[in-house]
């Protein structure tokens, strides 16, 4: 893959773009009431909700919408803003490989057709990207770029008083986690809605699935089993030319100052649905094991390619948690929750038991659903905030990949006050990137507060 016109001399600190909250607790009673809303919402009514929605933005109808990453996950989340509201327009996009903005702009203006509207002098690369971007009169903004570079793209996007939709995970250390949440604060503060790219809260037959269980069909929980056994993803064949910060960013799955190692990454998505089921209160300790067993090239980095944590709740419930990255092995995605009188597997959308119960209803796209709910919240100045459960789901997968490298008990209070942060403050040139050092356990040592 060639690089063009991304070099040293595009840099400033603080503000990159490469493609790829609150802490309140939510009452049983609130959070079942806002289960049984959502789950009854079908597509129908998610359409019709635009009919009556306000004027926008100085007697203009439209939200102009701003783009950052232009990788498969920013294109999608695009395409998706798009339909979810026939008045947004994408109107600037940034992304830091010129190349790779080249590319962006050609498949989106295909793709979004009249909802495009970016010009070349909204187009923005290099280090500076988000900072160029920001200052345009976007309303909205998304964020799809390497979870390493988030929580700054975050705080810089609410200071600006933009709507942010923001990719999962939030940030790759606790230093990160914390920084989000300040933000997410000052998004409330400024009426500003904040909606995370955790797409299964969206979920229609997930919802409805943890209302069930919120309701009892399966009595008190007493275990939860969390399953993402997968095969391996993508990467890019290093060019001679690469640098080692290209090499890096260009494959920023396999860095965990990038993506948090994969439990943090792409299991978020399993551990965020174990914190949805206890009210969204954390975990207190965990431990577990995890390990580097196929993915042992230099070219995958410094991360593991499988992890299995263990979970306690104060109230004595556990979440067993396996997730694996390897080909040609048994795949499995799903959550298993035990109760008292029954057993829920939340994907299949499926109660045992007591109760024998499966969703029926309509399953429209949980990743157009996020947006329809982002849009719906700026139209009626009703805003929404994702702060709370997506920096603490974060911290949940943080802290089992903390337990995995250590070796240790990690405690939710020692993970939330650590000072461990894994990148540097600033990326400014594509020179040196951090050396990539795998985590030995019973030699590494969590950095705690």
């Amino acid at each position: 893959m060639s690089i063009e016109h991304s070099t040293a001399s595009d840099a400033l600190p603080s503000t990159s773009a490469v493609a790829d909250t609150g802490s309140h607790s939510v009452s049983q009673e609130g959070r079942r009431q806002f289960l049984k809303t959502s789950a009854t919402v079908g597509a129908a009514g998610v359409a019709t909700s635009f009919l009556n929605r306000s004027v926008h933005a100085a007697g203009s109808d439209i939200l102009k919408v701003g783009l950052v990453g232009c990788g498969g996950r920013g294109n999608g989340a695009a395409k998706d803003a798009m339909s979810a509201d026939p008045g947004c327009r994408l109107t600037a996009i940034a992304e830091v490989f010129y190349n790779r903005l080249e590319e962006g702009k050609k498949q989106l203006s295909k793709t979004l057709g009249p909802q495009y509207e970016v010009s070349d002098d909204q187009c923005f690369s290099g280090w500076n990207a988000v900072e160029k971007i920001l200052e345009t009169d976007i309303d909205v903004i998304l964020l799809a770029t390497p979870p390493g570079f988030r929580p700054m793209h975050i705080e810089a996007a609410i200071n600006a008083g933009k709507h942010v939709f923001c990719e999962k995970p939030v940030a790759v250390d606790p230093v990160g986690v914390r920084r989000v949440m300040a933000a997410c604060e000052k998004a409330k503060e400024k009426g500003l809605s904040v909606v995370s790219g955790l797409c299964w809260r969206y979920d229609l037959g997930v919802k409805a699935t943890m209302e069930q269980i919120q309701n009892g069909a399966i009595g008190e929980i007493v275990s939860i089993q969390e399953n993402y056994l997968t095969s391996t993803l993508w990467s890019r064949t290093p060019n001679p030319d690469w640098t080692p910060m290209h090499r890096q960013v260009l494959n920023w799955l396999y860095y965990s100052w990038l993506s948090g190692d994969h439990i943090v990454e792409q299991f978020i998505h399993s551990l965020d649905k174990a914190m949805w089921l206890h009210n969204d209160e954390p975990p207190v300790k965990c431990y577990g094991t995890g390990g580097r067993q196929v993915r042992t090239a230099p070219e995958f980095g410094d991360i593991y390619d499988h992890f299995s944590i263990v979970y306690e709740w104060a109230n004595g419930t556990r979440c067993y948690a396996a997730t694996r990255q390897m080909s040609e092995c048994f795949n499995e995605t799903e959550d298993y929750v035990y109760g008292t009188e029954g057993t829920a597997k939340v994907l299949a959308n499926k109660i045992t038991g007591k109760v024998n119960w499966k969703y029926e209803g309509e399953k429209p796209s949980m990743y157009y659903l996020e947006h329809v709910a982002l849009m719906n919240a700026i139209r009626r100045n009703e805003p929404i905030n994702n702060g709370d459960y997506m920096c603490k789901s974060t911290l949940m997968a943080i802290m089992g990949r903390e337990a995995a490298y250590s070796g240790q008990v990690i405690k939710w209070d020692d993970a939330m006050k650590s000072d461990l942060k894994l990148g540097p403050d600033n990326v400014t040139d594509w020179g040196d990137a951090p050396n990539p050092e795998v985590r030995m356990p019973g030699r590494y040592k969590f950095i705690d507060a």
